[in-house]
């Protein structure tokens, strides 16, 4: 990659737009600044102030389909000689309302859609002393502002002789120097030649006019032997916008090259895959390009020994010929993948505890298909995956974990030995009171354990399936009101962790109140006829210790349930926790939380 800098004419780029010799890659977004913003930058111009680089790359190297700038229509479009990078919206700006000769498509303050054109106040603009944002006029295409619901004219530019006599220049004309030279005629006629208003043109002329004549436009011009990659960081080093470019949006531009929409196929995906799938609505298109590049990459390394790889560069790299071929299997994988999680009672993405562990599963299940339903295969499956929630081993980059997953996993159900990320997997105790909220992947896998190790609501009795997931809104509640246990002046490190914490519906939470769990569960005795020996089997499926409970003592409640909750953790990971003894568990919850 090579790059230089310039000092193009404003003039030129303009003319360059408008010829469609400069273009937008297709992943840029669309033009969206108001008229405020607009203003601003005709009156950051007139005075020549900086108004930011922009970066151009020299068409020709990265196949990505361009597009016509906004307010720029060419049938045949030609091919571009410069694409923009960064500077979009200051640009096409510029050009609709400088260069294009028609109303601009903007937004008013309050978000209306509004069609303006601007005028330049010549006194204004010629006063040191005035603000030069005033000086720049914004008025409608009827080029008469009104108020009173249009009854009453507050100003009237609608003809050349209106413009001459308040002394407003259209900036339409700017860059169109035969209609520049008509209107100061027409000026110089209108005032009958007089000296005042010839010497007015003439230093409006020389003093902003000739300003934007000789405006430059400070660039970046990237050479065409800039790779795919490059261009997606450079982007968003420099984009001003302050809006990220995703790898899919630049994939998109790329396959647009070969005819292909990604775009529109990732939409149709999207909408077989979250049909029936609630937890598949936290994939985007860029993880599933992700998961279709980590299946090639591995299929690559079993046929030729090639390195695995599905970093930002390696999806940059994936061929529209792998996309295609791999898309509808890793569609599968997805599918298969959110029917093993309902399994597990993860049903949509809010309950999901790592969006990024989809990644590695789905192409796991892409690449074991069938194999998936059988038993043993889905037991190592579900080790790997509750392995990776609650060692919490998802949080950061993951591309190189992915890696490790696709191979170890599918080695594992082939014969081989444990895939790393198990052996990698911890749980300390005491992780059980800083768990505080849903934020943290591992309290989102603990309230699906519960849920999995068949947890009933305390009232109606009914364990939770994906219909009475989404009909009675299931959440995650204290089991130890929080009113209860403020006024008992508890540590909040204990009544507010996921240790007091279990899956029940939002009527039942409703009906417990506030109250002490003594009083709560006499009054769903008594009020929904539950028998306190069912009462006790249904406490007992969220392994709630149950006389601690109906003795409202809470401290032995914590202890228990912490224990309670290690076992499930340690079921669902196939492995021994250590630290149920330890000096930091002791003093954390004031007893050992032994089996």
């Amino acid at each position: 990659m090579s790059f230089r800098t310039a000092e193009p004419a404003l003039k030129d780029v303009l003319d360059g737009i408008a010829a469609g010799h400069i273009q937008l890659p297709d992943f840029q977004r669309g033009w969206v600044w108001d008229d405020n913003h607009i203003r601003s930058l005709i009156a950051s111009l007139s005075l020549s102030y900086p108004i930011g680089a922009v970066m151009f790359l020299e068409a020709g190297g990265v196949p990505f389909k361009p597009r016509l700038f906004a307010g720029v229509n060419l049938q045949p479009a030609p091919p571009p000689k410069t694409l923009v990078l960064d500077g979009q919206q200051r640009l096409t700006s510029m050009y609709l309302a400088l260069r294009s000769g028609q109303p601009v498509p903007t937004r008013s303050e309050k978000g209306a859609n509004i069609h303006r054109l601007y005028f330049l106040d010549m006194a204004k603009c010629l006063d040191e002393s005035a603000d030069r944002e005033e000086a720049v006029l914004s008025v409608p295409e009827t080029l008469k502002v009104t108020s009173d619901f249009g009854r009453k004219v507050d100003l009237d530019v609608s003809t050349p002789d209106l413009q001459y006599s308040q002394r407003l220049f259209p900036v339409a004309l700017l860059f169109d120097l035969q209609g520049f030279m008509e209107w100061e005629s027409g000026f110089s006629a209108y005032h009958q030649f007089a000296a005042e208003a010839m010497q007015f043109m003439q230093r409006f002329r020389n003093e902003i006019w000739l300003r934007f004549q000789q405006f430059k436009v400070p660039a970046i011009e990237l050479s065409q032997d800039t790779p795919r990659e490059a261009v997606c960081q450079v982007f968003e080093k420099v984009n001003t916008g302050g809006v990220t470019l995703t790898v899919f949006e630049l994939m998109t531009a790329t396959f647009a090259a070969d005819e292909f929409n990604l775009r529109d196929d990732w939409e149709n995906r999207r909408d077989r895959l979250t049909a029936q799938h609630d937890v598949l609505k936290a994939v985007d298109g860029t993880s599933f390009l992700t998961a279709v590049t980590l299946l090639a990459s591995y299929r690559r390394h079993k046929a030729q020994g090639t390195p695995i790889s599905c970093k930002r560069a390696d999806v940059l790299r994936l061929s529209l010929t792998d996309f295609k071929a791999l898309g509808p299997a890793l569609e599968q994988g997805f599918k298969r993948a959110a029917e093993l999680l309902a399994e597990e009672k993860i049903f949509d993405d809010r309950s999901l505890p790592y969006a990024t562990q989809l990644i590695p599963l789905s192409a796991i299940c892409a690449h074991l298909a069938d194999r998936t339903t059988q038993h043993g295969v889905k037991q190592k499956l579900l080790r790997w995956y509750w392995s990776g929630v609650l060692g919490e081993l998802y949080g950061g980059a993951n591309e190189t974990r992915f890696v490790m997953d696709i191979q170890d996993v599918v080695a594992w159900v082939d014969g081989g030995g444990e895939p790393r990320t198990m052996r990698d997997a911890n749980f300390a105790p005491t992780r059980l009171l800083s768990l505080q909220s849903r934020l943290a992947a591992a309290y989102k896998g603990l309230a699906a354990l519960l849920m999995k190790h068949g947890g009933r609501d305390f009232v109606s009795g009914t364990p939770i399936d994906i219909n009475t997931y989404f009909n009675n809104a299931i959440d995650i509640h204290h089991i130890f009101p929080r009113a209860w246990c403020e006024k008992q002046k508890l540590p909040r490190e204990k009544w507010n962790s996921v240790v007091n914490k279990t899956p029940l519906a939002a009527s039942t939470n409703r009906f417990i109140s506030g109250d002490a769990p003594s009083v709560y569960l006499a009054r769903i005795q008594k009020v929904k006829q539950v028998a306190p020996a069912i009462l006790d089997e249904l406490l007992t499926s969220h392994v709630i210790p149950v006389q601690a409970l109906r003795s409202d003592d809470f401290d032995t409640f914590i202890c228990q349930r912490a224990a309670a909750l290690l076992n499930l953790i340690e079921q669902a990971m196939g492995k021994a926790i250590p630290g149920r003894d330890s000096e930091e568990t002791v003093k954390a919850f004031g007893r050992e939380l032994l089996v």
